[in-house]
């Protein structure tokens, strides 16, 4: 590049940073708002990721006088810790939500675990109160099922002369397997999506620059003066890739440093591969930046920059997993949020970030962003020179 284009690029890109300064209520949401999503539904979500159910205010019902029946009370009051009196009325207890969940231990439940055939009737009952978590329901209902699968195991240990010195749940060893990656947690996926919707949002911001310079007649003085539209759009993309580089720092800084003083778990960038984060990161804000360029070049009025963009921000960042985790979707939606660019973006920093991986695993999720975000450069472009601004 000559050194004239060289010198005109640098004083539009100045030209630019001075409009972004004087637009501080525009930036600071570029930066507030994703911090404020990151905090608010992290805490909010963090028992999602991590149900607490040994911490969970509960009851026994102990209905059963045989030696099987306080084995099984044994090893439950062992693993959650010691249950609440009993009420009188503790059905309006759970429908209060004063008590999580009550454990019946029906009559016969000792001899059906004493029995030598596996049981045909239910003897022990599990009652929750009315809002609990589905997840956290299942894993309450599992973790019973285990433990009188346990209680089982060790009468049948003690009938044949033996004395376990453990439980059945040391035959099994359970682990998310992702290469040394940490565990997922409500930070680990909350950081990376709300980092990605955060980027995209550079496109309110630069609509409404954009209008502005061309209702002003900047547009058309700088074209009149033979400025090539190559230049003057670049000088847009260049400090916008600028501010997406800091909003990442600022979003990941939140989740190592700010999450833990809050009371949340931090997000952990041990063992991270940094060159596949900063690729990762860096397409992002060339899909972002590029969608943000051909929405700017589309639109004609203050209302459509400030409505068209953010409305679009919002329906991909609902269909591509930013506001609702992927895997919670039914199949259906999981294939529409693939189309999302969201969804790219933030699948490629769950890859780095969450499951261990490099440049080559993230590498489709790349080649997506840097493809999308030429082809709306590309339609900027044309836009631009279609309607000579």
């Amino acid at each position: 590049m000559p050194s004239e284009s060289l010198a005109v690029l640098a004083a539009l890109i100045r030209k630019e940073l001075l409009a972004l300064r004087r637009d501080l209520h525009g930036l600071g949401a570029l930066f507030v708002m994703p911090m404020i999503f990151i905090v608010l539904m992290s805490l909010a979500l963090q028992h999602y990721y991590n149900p607490p159910a040994a911490s969970l205010p509960y009851a026994l019902d102990v209905r059963d006088a045989g030696d099987a029946g306080r084995l099984v009370q044994g090893l439950w009051v062992r693993a959650h810790g010691e249950p609440r009196p009993l009420p009188a009325d503790w059905r309006e207890a759970l429908r209060s939500g004063e008590l999580k969940y009550v454990v019946v231990l029906e009559p016969g439940l000792s001899a059906a675990l004493d029995a030598p055939a596996l049981p045909t009737a239910a003897h022990l009952r599990l009652l929750t109160e009315p809002g609990i978590d589905g997840h956290l329901f299942n894993a309450l209902r599992a973790e019973l099922v285990g433990t009188a699968g346990d209680a089982k195991a060790r009468l049948e240990y003690m009938s044949a002369g033996a004395s376990p010195g453990a439980s059945m749940a040391a035959l099994v060893q359970a682990e998310r397997f992702a290469g040394g990656a940490v565990r997922p947690t409500a930070v680990q996926q909350n950081v990376p999506a709300w980092l990605v919707f955060g980027m995209f949002f550079v496109v309110a911001s630069m609509s409404s620059l954009f209008i502005q310079e061309r209702s002003s007649g900047t547009l058309a003085r700088l074209r009149s003066l033979g400025v090539p539209p190559a230049l003057m759009l670049a000088s847009k993309a260049i400090p916008y890739l600028g501010v997406n580089a800091l909003q990442a720092l600022l979003m990941l800084a939140v989740g190592v440093w700010v999450m833990p003083l809050l009371g949340g778990e931090a997000l952990s960038l041990a063992g991270v591969d940094g060159a596949a984060l900063a690729v990762v990161l860096l397409a992002t804000g060339v899909a972002a930046v590029g969608l943000s360029l051909a929405l700017a070049c589309a639109v004609r009025t203050h209302a459509q920059a400030a409505t068209v963009g953010p409305i679009l921000n919002v329906l991909m960042g609902a269909v591509g997993g930013i506001m609702v985790p992927r895997f919670v979707m039914p199949p259906l939606m999981q294939r529409v949020a693939e189309w999302s660019p969201m969804n790219w973006g933030l699948e490629g920093l769950l890859v780095v970030l969450l499951r261990g991986g490099g440049l080559a695993e993230a590498a489709p999720h790349v080649l997506r962003l840097v493809v999308f975000g030429l082809a709306m450069l590309a339609l900027a472009a044309w836009l631009f020179r279609r309607r000579g601004f």
